[in-house]
């Protein structure tokens, strides 16, 4: 299902709907770190590793999505903390679940 909320002039969707994430997926646009320290993961990454999760734009959006946005997106989440609070694990070691990165908001003006 595709969601599109407007608030504010800016259009809120949900990350799960504009893109496809799972592990072993080297052809993906890019890579988030799945397992690691509560500050590691979630951490994005340009390195294919059959571990972290691949996150790629569905090919119906490819032309009004751009990757580079999503990266850099995921970086700017990733230095705010986002993930942190989602992690599961034990206090050494955290992972980040494909479930919990679907329903991250996102908004594009």
């Amino acid at each position: 299902m595709f969601f599109v909320f407007i608030l504010n002039e800016k259009h809120i969707m949900i990350i799960g709907d504009i893109c496809i994430f799972k592990t072993n997926f080297p052809e993906a646009d890019f890579w988030l770190v799945r397992k690691g320290s509560e500050k590691s993961v979630g951490t994005p990454t340009k390195e294919y590793s059959d571990e972290n999760i691949g996150v790629k734009v569905m090919d119906k959006f490819e032309d009004r999505v751009d990757t580079g946005y999503l990266y850099y997106y995921f970086k700017y989440l990733h230095q705010q903390g986002a993930f942190e609070p989602i992690s599961h694990g034990t206090l050494a070691l955290k992972n980040i679940r494909i479930s919990d990165i679907k329903s991250i908001p996102i908004s594009f003006q």
